[in-house]
């Protein structure tokens, strides 16, 4: 990605983003998958806008396979769209955001090694709308080790903090920290290269809120784990929620680590999620209020400042739900889940 030449243009990014919202999938769409087969899926998708992904992959997949790598290409195809539509200082917000996705697939691939899965099912869940070269992204696939993913990524921003927390994976076992370190190297490029004006103030108040709910959901997990690891040791800077400090000591106290999220100003967004979490114990469904609340509030920072990125970051947040639930729905009729059971793995507003 190189930055388009030119005066940003939010006018007319944000009305082609406003007429892909509103073809995506309702959540009445999501009810009516969760009683279909792999198949009936697929044809449900074909007759919608995933029309030429379906039709131009149907010949060499099927079932599950024909929808992850539909939902995959589908998913690259519209967020590269959003770089071709956007001019200047909008298509480098833009594209550095979409950096997103060369983080997911390191981790996707480093997961696949660490599990010892196929290249293929490695590659399955691989999406290209990153930095990362399709050259770059099929040397990672055929690595045969963690320590070669690494030196592949020599020449981005993603090496240096692996080999930081390489020790730690190999002490551990986990691959917690190498996680850690990509999220963490993505979100400190993010912030460093934001010179934050009236225009993008918008844009590093929802970057706060997205790192925010990221530490509140590792905090949770660490205390839900047992681990005897340091939650400071995988605290992502810039949010505004916690500092280091204060998540190593609520990740000890489960009780107040929630009610420190409910007092915060993410607190009514959350409430009837905090409950359940309380009430259940079910941090599966903790996470995913978490997702449907940066997206409400995305949404809510895209009504007030229409003509900032912030629809933009909306749209993709929209976006990435939607494959996501329909892969969930499409997984989980394959493993024989039941309706209930996978409507909980679902992101529903």
């Amino acid at each position: 990605m190189s930055a388009s030449p030119g005066s940003s243009n939010p006018e007319y990014v944000t009305a082609r983003v406003r007429s892909r919202r509103a073809a995506l999938f309702s959540d009445d769409d999501y009810r009516k998958l969760v009683r279909m087969g792999p198949a009936e899926i697929a044809r449900f998708m074909e007759e919608s806008e995933y029309e030429r992904e379906i039709n131009a992959l149907g010949a060499r997949h099927s079932g599950v396979d024909l929808i992850e790598y539909a939902l995959n290409r589908n998913l690259a195809k519209h967020f590269n769209d959003l770089l071709a539509w956007a001019d200047g200082r909008l298509y480098d917000l833009i594209a550095r955001y979409l950096r997103k996705f060369d983080a997911w697939n390191v981790k996707t691939v480093l997961r696949g090694i660490y599990s010892g899965a196929d290249r293929e099912d490695v590659e399955t869940d691989l999406i290209r709308a990153g930095e990362l070269d399709e050259r770059l992204l099929d040397r990672l696939l055929d690595a045969g080790s963690i320590e070669e993913v690494i030196d592949l990524l020599d020449r981005t921003m993603f090496a240096d903090p692996l080999r930081e927390a390489f020790d730690d994976y190999e002490a551990n076992g986990v691959l917690v920290p190498l996680e850690n370190a990509v999220d963490r190297t993505f979100y400190e490029q993010l912030l460093e290269e934001l010179v934050v004006g009236e225009a993008t103030q918008t844009y590093r108040e929802f970057l706060e809120a997205e790192i925010d709910f990221r530490n509140a959901r590792n905090a949770l997990r660490l205390a839900r784990s047992g681990a005897d690891v340091d939650p400071a040791e995988y605290f992502i800077e810039g949010g505004r929620l916690f500092s280091a400090s204060e998540v190593s000591a609520l990740a000890s106290n489960v009780d107040e680590l929630v009610a420190a999220i409910r007092e915060s100003t993410y607190g009514d967004n959350l409430d009837e999620a905090l409950t359940e979490f309380e009430e259940a114990d079910s941090l599966i469904s903790f996470e995913r209020a978490l997702d449907a609340a940066l997206l409400e509030y995305s949404d809510k920072l895209g009504f007030v400042h229409p003509l900032s990125v912030a629809p933009v970051i909306s749209y993709i947040l929209a976006k990435e739900r939607e494959v996501d639930n329909i892969r969930a729905i499409a997984r989980g009729r394959e493993a024989g889940l039941s309706e209930e059971e996978i409507e909980e793995e679902l992101v529903i507003l």
